[in-house]
């Protein structure tokens, strides 16, 4: 079943996103925003949620919104973790409980299926950590995942952002993306495990 809500974005900020994508139909995590009907579909079939109303209003339509406020710079190639963006260590704690540790219970027993998740997603495996891969968020905002499997000390993750993102999007809404894609990818195991 495919579900459709309306993102309820003003028109000036569904004309800049239609710029800022090159499309008026942009895959999004799973998703497809489609700026000229004002909607978000969520393309998974095992999404145990699928998307709401209250996750499209109250986290994607601000985080869009914000999007089209920022100032696109180039990626650097230099990566760097949450805590190193600008404010990122007041909220680290948060966003590992809500974005590392879930990436951690659910890939860390089966790395391998971290890289099918992101390719499903539309991502490609790297050869950084044990297993990791990135992910194209929002254009302009890939986000690498890095697993180190199971050992003596336990698996463990991390999650990188390019240096450029923060010209992008401020840190909560860079810590709402990080999350919202963990989610996505923990729905994308699940649909292909059926």
């Amino acid at each position: 079943m495919v579900y459709v809500i309306a993102l309820s974005l003003d028109h000036r900020t569904l004309k800049r996103l239609q710029y800022m994508t090159g499309a008026a139909c942009y895959p999004f995590l799973s998703f497809t925003l489609n700026f000229e009907d004002n909607t978000i579909t969520d393309n998974l079939h095992s999404s145990a949620q699928n998307i709401s109303e209250v996750m499209a209003m109250k986290f994607i339509a601000p985080m869009l919104c914000h999007y089209t406020m920022g100032n696109p710079s180039p990626l650097t190639g230099r990566l760097i973790k949450f805590r190193n963006l600008p404010g990122g260590y007041a909220y680290e704690g948060a966003f590992i409980n809500r974005a590392v540790s879930p990436l951690v219970q659910i890939f860390g027993e089966n790395p391998s299926m971290l890289v099918e998740a992101v390719e499903f997603l539309g991502g490609r495996g790297l050869s950084l950590g044990d297993v990791s891969a990135e992910l194209l968020t929002l254009p302009g905002i890939p986000l690498t995942f890095i697993l180190y499997g199971s050992d003596e000390f336990g698996a463990s993750a991390n999650i990188l952002y390019d240096e450029s993102a923060q010209s992008f999007l401020p840190t909560e809404d860079l810590a709402v993306l990080g999350e919202l894609t963990v989610l996505r990818l923990i729905e994308a195991k699940k649909d292909l495990e059926k």
